[in-house]
């Protein structure tokens, strides 16, 4: 079979790898709050990061594409395992203890937008219009959520949790992350590079998570927090990220993109049924208002 006739096959399977990856990365919200019933947060970091390195390490023996990485480059590794794993995952983990996993998967949809404004303060791109209106529409999305609908909150400061701001402050902070990843990506495998990154963010969080609460803390964790740190250490980090990326070699970055539509909605479905969270006519308005905002800055 030619190449040319196997095209249409990589593709379908590109596809289902995308789908595949936002339906896991949607249910981790709710898996992440599940494992919190009993585990502290840098526990479920931990464990759960230790099990993506294990897979992601078989991933790139069974590809073949091991290769040692320059001292520079090991430590601009483990940099952004600093920023994408042990502070990232802090900040949603310690946040998902109050936040809802409704509202932080439509906050973390908002990243498109961090990412453009980004651009905009460090590299100086230019904005349009359109994508100006996309920013504000997206952030009157988020405060629709927070509130609740009472707008009068936002102006008295008395809106969202604790948790909710340690969400809004990851979703910056991975659109930093993103565009520090970009040079690694053009230079190594998604694979490989994945798991040095994880494995130097697992690395810092094993500091935390040793000083407290250490390797008892494990055999406190009952089997609800076992099953959340397992989906999330198979799937969401491990599985996932190596479908992902499988899917990007094949499927345009924009069309790949649009798959990542389809999280918050997954999160939204799977939320309702195992954590019993309200989604009502405010909060989706706010949805649809923040999808509205992210369409118009990402149109292009």
């Amino acid at each position: 079979m030619t190449d040319l006739a196997r095209a249409p096959d990589r593709r379908l399977i590109a596809i289902f790898e995308a789908l595949f990856s936002v339906i896991v990365w949607g249910g981790s919200f709710v898996a992440t709050k599940v494992a919190l019933a009993n585990a502290a947060p840098v526990t479920v970091v931990w464990l759960r990061f230790g099990i993506g390195v294990l897979l992601l390490g078989v991933a790139v023996s069974l590809r073949r594409q091991w290769r040692l990485p320059g001292w520079t480059d090991l430590g601009y590794f483990a940099l952004l395992g600093l920023i994408g794993i042990t502070f990232h995952q802090w900040l949603q983990s310690t946040g998902l203890l109050t936040a809802r996993a409704t509202t932080t998967a439509w906050i973390v949809a908002t990243i498109p937008v961090f990412m453009a404004l980004l651009g905009w303060l460090v590299l100086h791109e230019k904005l349009t219009r359109r994508q100006i209106v996309g920013i504000l529409l997206a952030g009157v999305g988020v405060l629709v959520i927070l509130s609740k609908g009472d707008l009068r909150q936002i102006f008295l400061g008395r809106f969202g949790t604790i948790g909710d701001f340690l969400i809004l402050v990851s979703a910056p902070n991975w659109a930093v992350f993103s565009a520090l990843s970009r040079r690694g990506l053009r230079q190594y495998p998604a694979a490989l590079m994945i798991f040095f990154v994880m494995l130097f963010g697992w690395i810092f969080s094993s500091f935390l998570f040793l000083i407290k609460p250490g390797f008892s803390a494990i055999l406190a964790l009952q089997p609800q927090s076992w099953g959340g740190i397992l989906f999330l250490g198979i799937f969401a980090s491990g599985l996932a990220y190596v479908a992902w990326y499988d899917a990007l070699q094949v499927l345009p970055v924009a069309q790949a993109g649009a798959f990542v539509y389809i999280e918050p909605f997954v999160t939204v479905l799977v939320a309702a049924w195992v954590l019993r969270e309200p989604f009502g006519f405010v909060e989706l308005l706010g949805a649809l208002t923040i999808l509205a905002g992210i369409w118009l800055v990402n149109r292009n």
